[in-house]
């Protein structure tokens, strides 16, 4: 664990920090090595200490802050599309008897409680993703864990499937938030030793109740790691693991990655605009326009095409912007709280790109891109921001594009056309004035899941199975508003009389409200049906860690995350609440 500011230090507030960038390459890294030799790539977090996103705070002991962890999200995705060959990634220190301090404490005492709420969320969408890597892209993650892996850093670890520690008799694995912070290991560390790594719930009450944590052979028996291993073997020992779970991996032999070229943005202080998106930012009414472009072309025949195309392939250059989009107007954006969407195309190309996609699915790259839009589309879902979806004559919500007013917590579609629509079909003759339509394809029916494990649409009728099968039957139809309506697929269907004052009210409606009221809403209803990992996380464990942060017991100027480094006790409000 690193020292707390000064008390002057901790007063300064990340709300005053300069605009977040999430485009990187490794060849602008400053806190993580990559390295790849044939199946096996290792990544090794070496974190400059003078490195940190915002100034008042060193990242001593290889502690990390947002800036650290965009790079690791940055590795995780090139290592799934840019290197097929790697069948094991590594994690492992630069550093001597440590490999990961955890979130620095220096940094969380003097962030704004927004901006400590941000990095959580992000930070365990990251380690999502590593385990999403390891489920689905046949990339295992094994944590190398050469030193003491403590708070976010054994969280890290827990990312990973398969955890090797160093048995030297000091290092360890600890979870020291409560005891030494007042707070907890909130962005997952509680849910996955419990949930993922199936530790006895006794043990896992004392493991996180003592800050000096738990190493050598307790920690496997208790289930914390899965082997331990001499200092004079490890290094032979991590390289014959590795090269172990690299021989059960499916990923193919011989293919070519594809380059994440970096994305083409323009951002102004009204506006942000990708190839296929465009987002107007309205500060007078709090909200953000967001226009989707469908595909300018049509689909390519075959897998072969899509490889040819690379990251100008539509569908993973549309997931790429939408990514960055969202992490963009999350971190640099939080007074605009409501996020309205539109799309623009045509339906027959978006299903056609699926169709695509879901024909190839047994092909590496298609693979990756199919999980990548599940998981943007999961990152929408967790995002304390309301969605409002629009439908209008012109769109094109079909299919995976679809998918963006099925994630919404409203939606609006045209009954009929505009009064002044001057068409949106043209014949070489004619203009024919053309009703918003929406469409059901293959990937709502499955390959985009949220969080909860279900479809948007099984989320939507969860316990009315009979509208679920009705939809079902309806795949490949366009659908006009009363239909749609009729189907439960949107919320209203006003006319055009009635359209910009039901969609005016909305808008300005949503603004009024309480934004954290409104987080809390969305929060309990997105995830209607089972609990997940994933669920417990963002939801129920990610809430009790945002309040816990924002209480004098933690936050105060007496409390436990102020008061760390200084030898003075925190002084705790005793009452429980």
């Amino acid at each position: 664990m690193t020292d707390l500011a000064t008390p002057e230090a901790a007063n300064r507030s990340t709300e005053a920090a300069p605009h977040v960038e999430f485009r990187t390459d490794p060849q602008a890294y400053r806190h993580w090595r990559l390295a790849v030799d044939g199946p096996v790539a290792t990544l090794t977090m070496d974190v400059d200490e003078h490195g940190g996103l915002v100034p008042g705070y060193e990242l001593k002991l290889n502690s990390y802050d947002l800036g650290v962890d965009i790079e690791l999200y940055d590795a995780a995705q090139r290592l799934r599309f840019e290197h097929p060959e790697v069948r094991t990634v590594v994690v492992t220190s630069g550093k001597d008897k440590i490999f990961c301090a955890g979130a620095n404490i220096r940094m969380l005492a003097a962030s704004a409680h927004g901006w400590k709420v941000n990095f959580c969320k992000f930070t365990n969408e990251t380690r999502n993703g590593i385990e999403d890597a390891t489920a689905n892209s046949g990339q295992t993650w094994v944590a190398a864990l050469n030193g003491t892996a403590s708070g976010g850093g054994y969280e890290l670890a827990l990312a990973c499937a398969h955890l090797m520690l160093v048995d030297d008799r000091s290092s360890v694995v600890s979870l020291p938030e409560l005891p030494l912070l007042g707070v907890l290991p909130g962005t997952g560390g509680l849910t996955r030793v419990v949930d993922k790594r199936h530790v006895r719930r006794d043990l896992a009450d004392y493991f996180a109740t003592k800050s000096e944590g738990v190493g050598g052979r307790r920690a496997v028996r208790w289930r914390l790691v899965d082997e331990v291993v001499p200092r004079q073997a490890w290094q032979e020992t991590v390289a014959a693991r590795a090269r172990e779970l690299a021989g059960r991996s499916h990923r193919p032999d011989g293919a070519t990655g594809v380059a994440l070229t970096r994305l083409a943005k323009e951002r102004t202080a009204g506006a942000i605009t990708y190839r296929y998106i465009a987002a107007v930012l309205d500060r007078e009414s709090r909200t953000v326009q967001i226009t989707v472009q469908g595909p300018a072309a049509d689909a390519p025949a075959d897998a072969a095409a899509i490889h040819a195309a690379g990251a100008a392939f539509y569908p993973l250059q549309l997931a790429r912007e939408l990514d960055d989009l969202i992490l963009d107007l999350r971190t640099n954006e939080t007074e605009l709280g409501t996020w309205v969407f539109r799309t623009s195309g045509d339906p027959a190309r978006v299903l056609a790109y699926d169709e695509l996609l879901l024909a190839n699915r047994d092909d590496w790259l298609v693979n990756e891109i199919v999980h990548y839009l599940k998981r943007t589309l999961k990152r929408l879902d967790v995002t304390s921001r309301s969605l409002i979806a629009l439908v209008e004559p012109g769109s094109c919500f079909a299919g995976s594009l679809l998918e963006l007013a099925l994630a919404a917590d409203r939606s609006y579609m045209l009954a009929g056309v505009f009064e002044d629509d001057d068409g949106s079909l043209r014949s070489e003759q004619v203009l024919v004035p053309v009703p918003a339509a929406v469409t059901v394809g293959a990937m709502n029916l499955g390959p985009l899941p949220m969080g909860n494990g279900l479809t948007r649409l099984q989320t939507r009728f969860l316990g009315d199975e009979d509208a679920l099968a009705a939809v079902g039957k309806l795949a490949g139809t366009a659908l006009e508003a009363e239909d749609a309506l009729d189907a439960g697929l949107v919320t209203f269907a006003p006319d055009d009389i009635d359209w910009d004052e039901e969609v005016r009210i909305a808008i300005e409606e949503r603004a009024s409200f309480s934004p954290d009221a409104l987080t809390g809403l969305e929060a309990n209803y997105r995830f209607a049906g089972p609990e997940t990992l994933e669920t417990k996380i963002f939801g129920r464990l990610t809430a009790w860690q945002n309040w816990i942060f924002y209480r004098p017991n933690a936050s105060g100027p007496d409390g436990a995350l102020r008061r760390f480094g200084t030898g003075r006790r925190a002084d705790f409000d005793r009452k429980r609440v």
